[in-house]
């Protein structure tokens, strides 16, 4: 097989079998707090670096 490329007969008969008592609740994950983040640079000095960015390529 080249590179990309699977074997369709893999794809047809998917084992389903778990047992859905070990399934995490959705609930259980939720987030109840806030996060802040600073990186120092104003929105101009980040919109000069991509353009920077975007003339190299």
């Amino acid at each position: 097989m080249g590179f990309g490329s699977y074997d369709e007969s893999e794809q047809r008969d998917v084992d389903t079998d778990f047992d859905e008592n070990d399934a995490v609740e959705s609930d259980e994950t939720n987030h109840q707090g806030s996060i802040e983040f600073e990186n120092g640079a104003s929105s101009e000095e980040l919109l000069d670096r991509l353009k920077d960015i975007k003339d190299r390529n």
